[in-house]
């Protein structure tokens, strides 16, 4: 076992959401321990789209003790429920992707096992009926209080939020050096990563490095030579174009839109003040002009910055600790955001680095356990977001032709199958989406089971007609007591 020195001084290679979350959350929760160095440069630009979330988000902010009026309010942010998927299964058609629970479920089987004895019956409400973030965001509605718990996430200026988590470690003793990576300079006994030299001559010395340096990958791979796993035959898109907006109505939804199109998808995402539009696309079927005009006819009010072009390959880093250097954000792979996972991704992968954190030496044992844990991760993740690519009718352009032909990962498929033949869902090790969100996605896109368990027709049919319209009823009345999204926001964090 190879184990190195103490970790005294940990140097932050990049700034933007993943450098500062990463700032943030090491000098609260082991800054004392540690002296912490951030190196970034005004002049290089972050990718900074990724402006929707997920909810494990709150529970980053709630470890940092950050004040949660005080977040949205600096990145003039917006409550989200979910994620609103058009055009995905077949055109003009359209789900609901939400953050909630449906229904009630039991021992033997989840919920929808219930709505589909329900089917057999005749009742056939849309399965989001059940759901109250569901229906809440339908309906625009968001508030909470103790006897309503509602499950939620953000929509959020990430550049803002960057400067809010800068502020928030900086007199937490976190340095910032402005300054641009000139050069990695290497151990040449052990290949570890001894200095960054700057653009000015200061070299900065550190005992481990995280390099937050976005698609380059300065640390990780330009000067570690790590490799990267290529995905893009189940995830052909590779560009997108990111534009902002007014807001054309003081009406702010707490839902992303997924648009689907002839060659990828468009995003819509509400802030207080604006709106983050996008649209992500495989340039092999469509050309980076036709996408601009694309994206510039399907948004709502005036653009607010330059439509800015964005090449990715989607992947992901063979380690995502390699040596003494630590990959967040983009440097350590890239899931497309079409589930608002990127953030959540640099979160986990700095929980899962400070529960091993190296303070008295670097050891294999830990290092191969966060890359294990991490693949896991981010291949389940990759899977969830190929079913949407993959489970569809959709055959109007030679992009969903090569979709509905492509091969996919063995997991994915069997969970597919599985719904299809038993109406059954078992979730792997590193599954970040629980049962309810891949039978969201599954029904909405298409997939009708076959059968379900048994156990839904234990009830009587005047029973399970009951149990359903009790549900429904008790979630009706739920949001109809709930203000608008936006009365809401003015209330309680106005930006």
């Amino acid at each position: 076992m190879t184990k190195t020195n103490a970790v005294k001084n940990v140097v932050i290679a990049g700034g933007g959401t993943a450098g500062w979350m990463a700032a943030a959350a090491l000098a609260k929760l082991v800054g004392n321990n540690i002296n912490i160095t951030l190196v970034e440069s005004d002049d290089i630009g972050t990718v900074g789209v990724g402006e929707a979330t997920i909810p494990p988000i709150r529970t980053f902010h709630k470890l940092l003790g950050i004040n949660e009026q005080a977040f949205m309010k600096a990145t003039q942010a917006s409550f989200k429920l979910g994620i609103s998927f058009e055009n995905w299964g077949d055109e003009n058609t359209h789900y609901i992707h939400s953050f909630g629970a449906t229904g009630k479920e039991c021992w033997a089987g989840e919920f929808h096992h219930f709505w589909l004895q329900g089917k057999t019956l005749g009742i056939n409400n849309p399965f989001g009926d059940y759901c109250y973030e569901l229906q809440a965001a339908k309906g625009g509605k968001f508030a909470f209080n103790q006897q309503n718990p509602i499950n939620y996430a953000y929509h959020m200026d990430a550049t803002r939020y960057a400067q809010f988590l800068r502020e928030f470690s900086e007199p937490l003793g976190v340095k910032r050096i402005e300054g641009k990576i000139q050069k990695v300079v290497k151990n040449t006994k052990t290949g570890h990563i001894e200095s960054l030299t700057l653009n000015n001559g200061e070299h900065i010395n550190g005992d481990f490095f995280i390099d937050c340096t976005g698609f380059r990958g300065l640390l990780i791979e330009q000067a570690l030579h790590t490799g990267y796993e290529d995905w893009s035959h189940l995830l052909p898109c590779n560009s997108a174009i990111a534009v902002q907006t007014k807001s054309t109505s003081e009406t702010v939804l707490p839902l992303t839109r997924s648009i689907a199109h002839k060659s990828g998808w468009q995003w819509r995402i509400p802030l207080q003040n604006r709106v983050g539009n996008g649209l992500v696309y495989c340039s092999q079927y469509m050309d980076d002009e036709q996408a601009k005009a694309l994206l510039l006819n399907n948004i709502e009010g005036e653009a607010l910055t330059e439509p800015r072009i964005i090449k990715f390959k989607t992947g992901r880093r063979l380690k995502g600790w390699n040596k003494n250097c630590l990959a967040l954000g983009l440097a350590s792979g890239f899931v497309e955001p079409l589930e608002s996972t990127s953030i959540h991704l640099i979160m986990s992968g700095i929980i899962r680095f400070m529960r091993l954190f190296p303070f008295n030496g670097i050891t294999n044992h830990a290092i191969d356990e966060y890359n294990k844990q991490l693949k896991s991760e981010i291949e389940n993740i990759r899977d969830f977001i190929v079913l949407h690519y993959k489970v569809t009718n959709r055959d109007d352009s030679e992009f969903w032709q090569h979709c509905n032909a492509m091969g996919v990962p063995k997991t994915l498929q069997h969970k597919i199958d599985l719904f299809k033949q038993t109406g059954r869902v078992f979730l792997d090790d590193g599954d970040i989406f629980r049962v309810d969100s891949w039978v969201q996605v599954m029904l909405g896109q298409g997939i009708e089971p076959n059968q379900h368990h048994l156990i839904a027709s234990m009830m009587s049919d005047e029973e399970l007609t009951r149990f359903l319209h009790g549900i429904k009823q008790q979630i009706e009345q739920r949001v109809s007591q709930l203000p608008p999204h936006h009365e809401f926001l003015k209330q309680y964090c106005p930006a």
